[in-house]
């Protein structure tokens, strides 16, 4: 098998120690050792860390938001448009990339996961930038599968469902073989995805809580 070309040798080492270790615990100088590069050849070819971090994940944003858009397209044309709905037009697209790459989807929501948990303020602008359409696609077809839920309250749902989403998909490995040592149930990515949609969409649309003042309760 020919060597890859340097950027995307320096891509593909990133990306495995990013998934493992973090952003912010995966140095340059550890992704040059790995990749048998010079730091000189990572300035060339992305200029900063904060570059090739964007570069790895443009990888799976690349393929993944544009289906992500046609499946919202397709909704927004739905006069019964539920989050079901919404949440199951995301499993296609998520199971796609295993396509892409082998463990594409897991490691998709790795680096999603740490980009979601670690302090890495320069993602949300990158994917807000790059993908801005698709992520407003996103967010119109959410607000006509959810009439009457205000903004904020949204906010905090999507919030939670991806942190939910996140946590099960970094876990999955670990949290499938608990289920297999005590259930005797054999779990794989499509599987979890698929008992995420449900779960999810009954969450995001679930009554308004009843908040109390703080202030009033001190």
């Amino acid at each position: 098998m020919a060597r890859p070309d340097t950027k995307t040798l320096i891509l593909d080492v990133a990306e495995r120690l990013f998934a493992e270790h973090g952003f912010n615990d995966t140095s340059l100088r550890l992704i040059t050792s790995d990749a048998g590069v010079n730091l000189a050849s990572v300035n060339y070819h992305f200029g900063s860390k904060k570059a090739l971090i964007q570069a790895v994940l443009a990888r799976y944003l690349d393929s993944f938001m544009p289906m992500i858009s046609d499946a919202m397209a397709l909704l927004q044309a739905d006069d019964k448009v539920d989050m079901t709905k919404v949440l199951g037009a995301f499993v296609g697209p998520l199971l796609a990339l295993n396509q892409l790459k082998p463990a594409g989807t897991a490691t998709f929501m790795q680096l999603l996961g740490r980009g979601y948990t670690e302090k890495q303020g320069h993602l949300r602008r990158f994917i807000t930038n790059q993908y801005g359409d698709a992520l407003g696609a996103i967010m119109a077809t959410v607000r006509k599968a959810t009439p009457g839920l205000p903004d904020n309250e949204l906010f905090w749902r999507l919030h939670f469902t991806l942190g939910t989403v996140v946590f099960t998909m970094a876990s999955s490995m670990a949290l499938s073989e608990i289920a297999e040592s005590d259930f005797g149930e054999k779990n794989s990515i499509e599987s979890l995805i698929h008992r995420l949609v449900p779960y999810l969409a009954s969450a995001v649309t679930a009554p308004l809580p009843v908040v109390g003042n703080s202030q009033d309760a001190a």
